[in-house]
């Protein structure tokens, strides 16, 4: 608003107000907060003093200060002179307005009391005419009102005289719901004068009644009859008080007799269906699955839909409303029927398409039964019973599955007869590779169409869905974990680096095996899982209806670290099996002569050759499973310390023969001296999932325990020659095997070493007993 209005305004406001703080600001015209305390020298309010305002003006301005207040002071006096002459002005142009209008109002009403006494008038005299008039009808109108009563009385007679005619017709044409009307008209003048003047109209009606009843008794128990004449039949009945309450329970138990026909040759056609399955192509799934669902079989053409059973519930309800409980019970019982063929097919392999097709041909028979029985909650019941389906059909997906993984692993092992084991582990690799990944990626298809699908019910269980995939895959790898444990043993795996020897348990599991499962393992660490991951996340995310409480559904981390562990233990497992079956070779060689009197060395040992062979036999497994390493790791050339043991060369034999025993003692207190000085070298790494780190552990490993078998004999010269000549023969073809020279050279001295330490120990006793 402009200033001049707003000025105005808080002027009046400021008049009219009854709180004594509510006024003017300190300077003239300006308003003041009723929240604050008004003080003297505020010009506008209650409590202004003008000695105190006038000595603060005093202070505060100079002469020309005071001059120009006093002008402005004027000036605003007069505009509030003006302001309020307005007022004036305005609120009495209101007042006159106000007084000329009451004027016009009073001029207007004289006339009309004149008005009024003349309409009276007119009301009066029409009303005198109307009861001159009602005067002079009177007899007449009764005189015409009694003959209309009698016509009517002589009709009715004249019904009752004609009804058993009537009845006759009704019967014949078989119109009996025209006949029941009839009667019931008829009814109450029989029990008025059906004793007396009508007893024989009575009796030839209650004749054609009873004839009508057996009738319609006759037409309900008809199974030709449609069930709209029947329901008629059942509520002509009621009208005529016949007792119905015998016939709803022979009609219900009739229905219920209907109804078990059709689940039974409902659940014949499905087990045919299901044997047929067995041999049927997954092109003729479809047409299976059809045939178990519908409620006509391809027999029966005759045979009730789900729409007729529905019309049948219907009329059943108009007819015998306490009946519902007993529908309901009967109508779930159905659908339970019919849910349960669905949970049994979904034990055997079928595709999503498949299920979707049978849970949607039951759906919409639930729509339609719904809008007849309500009370049965059918929806709800469906919801429930898919929610079970679909949760089972994810299970024994994942279960098929790991079926499939397994079946790839263990149908696809080599037979030493048939000669192909140079291809068979490959073969046998890649197929468990394709079974877990393409598997798994078809399963994440299938179960995507579960979600794409537009049916209601499936909707309201996505969230579910999506967790059951995600818990499907964390249970399937955890239990392929462990089904990759039960094919090697759990023994083993417990301690895979044991040092017993058991060569009956080596025998019951296949090295190759082993083998494949540690690549399998990696394989699926490090490929499986995060492509699996990726389609979980483009497709699968969302879920949370199990509860943020119980975490994730799906952990990949935690499968990568199973997995990796997996992949380390059966490596392990592997190496150490063909450790063991090496050892035993050892052992037989090293405990089966007598080292004291063996004869001089003519040729290499047949140990070697089968060492050899053993060797050759983890190299062809080896290469068909693990990739090659990117770089040697450590030759004999690159070594840069003193690998060479400073034990006595066997050169020295006959200058030991002539030392005493005090030097013999001093030469091993040398060796062992040497050892301490010795530049260390790492013979034991941690196995990498290469070609030459697995070979190269399985033959460091067969050198200590050919060294530990060394130490535990005594050796004559000859024995000692013969050890000499095996392992130098053994030091080139070893070395083509491993990717560290330097360690292959170590262990070959240390074996040498030990026998020479045998050899030395049995002198030493010969000359302490010639000593002694």
């Amino acid at each position: 608003m402009d200033e001049k209005a707003k000025r105005t305004r808080e002027l009046l406001a400021s008049f009219y107000s009854t709180d004594p703080s509510a006024g003017g600001g300190a300077g003239v015209g300006a308003a003041v907060s009723p929240r604050k305390m008004a003080s003297p020298d505020s010009i506008n309010s209650l409590s202004f003093d003008p000695d105190v305002y006038m000595s603060l003006l005093v202070q505060k301005l100079n002469l020309e200060g005071l001059l120009q207040k006093h002008v402005e002071m004027a000036a605003e006096i007069k505009n509030l002179d003006t302001d309020l002459q307005m007022l004036v002005y305005e609120n009495y142009n209101k007042f006159i307005n106000a007084t000329d209008t009451i004027k016009r109002m009073k001029n207007n009403i004289v006339g009309m009391e004149a008005n009024m006494e003349q309409l009276l008038a007119k009301i009066t005299s029409v009303q005198s005419k109307s009861d001159l008039v009602n005067t002079s009808l009177f007899e007449k109108r009764e005189h015409i009102e009694k003959l209309h009563r009698t016509r009517n009385l002589l009709r009715k007679v004249q019904f009752i005289y004609d009804l058993p005619t009537r009845l006759a017709k009704c019967i014949k044409a078989e119109a009996y719901a025209d006949a029941v009307r009839f009667f019931i008209g008829a009814k109450p003048i029989f029990e008025a004068y059906g004793d007396s003047s009508f007893q024989d109209c009575k009796r030839a009606s209650e004749e054609a009644i009873d004839l009508v009843i057996k009738n319609l008794q006759a037409k309900i128990y008809l199974d030709s009859e449609p069930i709209e004449a029947r329901a008629e039949a059942v509520v002509l009945l009621k009208q005529l008080n016949f007792p119905v309450d015998s016939l709803k329970t022979k009609l219900l138990e009739k229905l219920e007799d209907y109804l078990m026909t059709l689940q039974d040759e409902h659940k014949e056609t499905g087990a045919s269906a299901m044997d047929t399955l067995e041999t049927s192509e997954p092109s003729d799934i479809g047409k299976l699955s059809d045939t178990i669902l519908s409620l006509k079989t391809p027999t029966d053409t005759n045979m009730a839909s789900v729409g007729e059973i529905s019309k049948i519930i219907c009329a059943y309800l108009i007819i015998f409303p306490d009946s519902e409980r007993r529908l309901i019970e009967l109508i779930q019982d159905l659908f339970t029927k019919r849910y349960g063929i669905i949970e049994q097919r979904v034990k055997e392999r079928m595709t999503s398409a498949d299920i979707l097709k049978m849970i949607r041909v039951i759906w919409e028979d639930v729509i339609l039964m719904d809008d007849v029985l309500a009370e049965a909650a059918l929806p709800a019941f469906s919801l429930e019973a898919a929610r079970s389906i679909i949760r089972q059909f994810i299970s024994t997906s994942f279960s098929h599955l790991l079926l499939e993984v397994s079946d790839a692993l263990t149908k696809s092992q080599p037979t030493p007869q048939k000669g192909s084991e140079e291809s068979s582990l490959q073969n046998t690799l890649e197929g468990s590779k394709k079974a877990v990944i393409q598997g798994s990626l078809d399963l994440l298809l299938e179960f995507r169409q579960l979600l794409d699908d537009n049916l209601e019910l499936l909707a309201k269980l996505r969230d579910l869905i999506v967790d059951w995939v995600q818990e499907g895959f964390q249970g399937f790898f955890q239990k392929l974990d462990e089904q990759f444990l039960g094919l090697c043993g759990r023994g083993y795996i417990a301690n895979p680096i044991s040092s017993v020897i058991d060569a009956v348990q080596v025998d019951k599991v296949q090295t190759g095996l082993v083998l494949v499962l540690a690549q399998l393992s990696v394989f699926i660490e490090q490929i499986a899982i995060p492509r699996i991951m990726e389609e979980i996340a483009a497709s699968f995310s969302g879920g949370g209806a199990r509860g943020y409480e119980h975490g994730p559904a799906f952990v990949p981390g935690e499968i990568c670290r199973i997995f990796r562990s997996a992949g380390e233990r059966f490596l392990l497992l592997y190496i150490n099996m063909k450790t063991q079956k090496i050892s035993i070779l050892l052992k037989k060689r090293f405990t089966t002569p007598n080292w004291t009197k063996h004869k001089e060395p003519r040729e290499v040992h047949m140990f070697v050759d089968l060492l050899l062979q053993e060797l050759e036999a983890v190299g062809i497994e080896v290469r068909q499973i693990l990739p090659q390493g990117l770089v040697r790791r450590h030759r004999h050339s690159d070594s840069t310390g003193s690998t060479n043991s400073s034990r006595s060369n066997p050169t020295r034999e006959d200058k030991l023969t002539r030392t005493n025993t005090q030097r013999v003692r001093s030469q091993f207190l040398e060796s062992h001296l040497a050892k301490l000085f010795e530049q260390k070298m790492e013979i034991f790494t941690k196995v990498q999932y290469t070609q030459e780190s697995v070979i190269s552990t399985i033959i460091k490993f067969c050198l200590k325990s050919l060294q530990e078998f060394v130490r535990l004999q005594t050796f004559n010269r000859s024995g000692f020659q013969q050890i000499q000549l095996d392992i130098e023969f053994l030091k080139n073809p070893l070395k083509e095997f491993v990717d560290d020279d330097a360690a292959i050279d170590f262990l070959l001295k240390e074996v040498i070493g030990a026998a020479h330490e045998r050899r030395v120990y049995l002198q030493l006793f010969f000359k302490f007993n010639v000593i002694q």
